[in-house]
């Protein structure tokens, strides 16, 4: 049990000094029937790096939005420095000196990084001054990046230090990071913190950690402040608690945190489909059921993408896909997925050439995908949950031609309870839903026409321990029922778990292969920076 943090409500320290940074008291927040903030209490304080967890849902987002002016609060206070402030919209909060760095990017892809820096600024722009800018700011915070590079052709890990990048710019007393690390490599991830407890010790800021990773608030914060359906339901100092504890209290209940425990759970309710069917090809069969070869895709400015890449995947097997982001995994994604047609080669499915030229024809074949970014290409979401169903197979909810709704939401609904998805109904918009309910429609729409291979791209970024639990079940699931999984994860430790067999992506090649108790993190780690493993 976490040891609680002695003082105010807010989790402040009791002893006198200066008010904290910003000081929450009594902040609701109610949408409808939901209430996503209830009566929060929160003290930010200068000196310190403060970890905020929770379950999607749990209020983390609203609260930050509530900070920065997105969102206003239907009851409660908010003093900055000691001042009673209203934040009105994200002006007044960067005015106040809170700036975010939010988890889902919000930069022009068409413009360059400098220009995204510049983009709301108020005064005369300067290129030499903003250039200049971005450059000792990536150089002091270890987020090297080319500012005269358009953001578009900017592989993610990339994208994430600009929009880092943009929000010191603006020199914030409090910096609220949102998932800082789901596109960066470890050693970035320990450079960030690192520049992030300089930050805080050299320049007297406040830092807001939200993330997802126990181990990163383990390392990197001072106190941890845990919310469960709208309440804070516990705050302790970091120093006070370990992985079991936080996790158990932010979903209430004891989780498996060993993925390959999580991984070999056979009990439970079975919502995998064709979860314990017999499917033509096992893995003890030796004839790969999807393989890959030769596959050239280039670049915009006419790099290769992917190299001439070799690939083969067996039924029943989790092969996982490590590598530094940007070395081929989107375009080989984007290639399974139909959505761009490779410079070469080949890809069968049990020993039969697909068309690669035609939208759909691979999902027909029976390769589904869940992308990486499930809300650039895996939902759309001001559509409804029914609606997002239809995505992936539109005939389903159609009869004689003609869109039935009924027989729409009826199997909207089977879904809906054979995945556990939390949401008012059929016709809930996604945007209602937290990440991990995304997340298990994209699943459940992808693996509802029982596919003979699911292409997993980074299947639990942004998820919460309870749905990274529930995520990992189910691909292990389908593995078993003879759905070879192709797994590709910046997260080692996941890949290390779940994979059958592990593969290093470099340069848009194949640079190492091993099975799963022959990896280790030194090898993979020396082969996704181009070593010899």
């Amino acid at each position: 049990m976490a040891k609680p943090v002695e003082g105010l409500n807010g989790g402040g320290p009791a002893e006198a000094g200066p008010p904290p940074a910003v000081e929450v008291r009594n902040v609701t927040k109610i949408y409808g029937s939901v209430t996503a903030c209830d009566a929060v209490d929160i003290d930010l304080c200068r000196g310190e790096i403060h970890g905020v967890l929770g379950e999607n849902g749990a209020g983390k987002s609203t609260l930050m939005k509530i900070l920065i002016g997105l969102v206003l609060p239907d009851a409660g206070s908010i003093r900055v420095d000691g001042v009673p402030v209203t934040i009105s919209d994200p002006v007044t909060a960067a005015r106040l000196g809170i700036g975010m760095v939010h988890q889902h990017f919000s930069l022009v892809e068409p413009l360059t990084v400098w220009e995204n820096v510049a983009l709301g600024e108020g005064e005369r722009l300067d290129r030499g001054r903003v250039r200049d800018r971005v450059g000792d700011l990536s150089r002091q915070y270890g987020l090297e990046v080319e500012p005269d590079v358009k953001v578009q052709d900017l592989p993610l890990g990339m994208r994430q230090r600009v929009e880092l990048i943009k929000c010191l710019r603006r020199d914030p007393g409090v910096l609220i990071l949102d998932e800082p690390t789901s596109v960066l490599t470890p050693e970035e991830s320990e450079r960030l913190f690192a520049s992030l407890r300089e930050v805080v010790e050299k320049e007297n800021r406040a830092v807001v950690l939200i993330s997802h990773r126990l181990s990163e608030i383990l390392e990197a914060t001072d106190l941890v402040t845990i919310m469960r359906r709208g309440s804070i339901v516990e705050r302790c100092r970091t120093s006070d608690t370990d992985a079991a504890a936080l996790a158990r209290a932010m979903v209430g209940r004891d989780v498996i945190l060993d993925r390959s425990e999580a991984g070999s759970a056979r009990d439970g309710k079975d919502s995998s489909p064709g979860a314990g069917e017999e499917q033509d090809d096992q893995v003890s069969g030796n004839e790969p059921l999807l393989r890959i070869r030769g596959l050239e895709v280039s670049g915009p400015y006419g790099a290769k993408e992917l190299d001439c890449l070799d690939l083969e995947l067996r039924s029943g097997e989790i092969f996982g896909i490590a590598g530094v982001e940007g070395n081929g995994q989107g375009a080989l994604v984007e290639v399974l997925s139909g959505l761009s047609v490779p410079d070469a080669g080949e890809v069968q499915l049990r020993g039969t050439n697909l068309r690669l030229d035609r939208p759909g024809a691979l999902a027909d074949s029976g390769i589904a995908v869940i992308p990486q970014d499930r809300h650039d290409t895996g939902i759309i979401l001001a559509m409804s949950v029914a609606e997002n169903f239809l995505l992936a197979d539109p005939n389903k909810g159609y009869r004689h031609g003609i869109l039935s709704k009924a027989r729409r939401d009826q199997q909207a609904e089977q879904l809906i309870e054979r995945f556990g998805i939390n949401c008012s109904g059929p016709n809930a918009p996604l945007w209602s839903l937290s990440g991990g309910n995304q997340q298990r429609v994209v699943l459940a729409r992808e693996t509802s026409r029982s596919p003979a291979v699911l292409v997993a791209s980074q299947p639990t970024r942004g998820l919460d321990v309870g749905a990274i639990e529930y995520m990992t079940i189910q691909l292990r699931k389908l593995a078993e029922s003879g759905v070879g999984v192709l797994l590709i994860s910046n997260e080692l430790d996941e890949l290390l778990a779940l994979s059958d067999r592990v593969a290093v992506l470099f340069r848009g090649r194949i640079v190492g292969e091993m099975e799963r108790d022959q990896a280790d993190l030194e090898r993979i780690g020396l082969l996704m920076g181009g070593g010899r493993g």
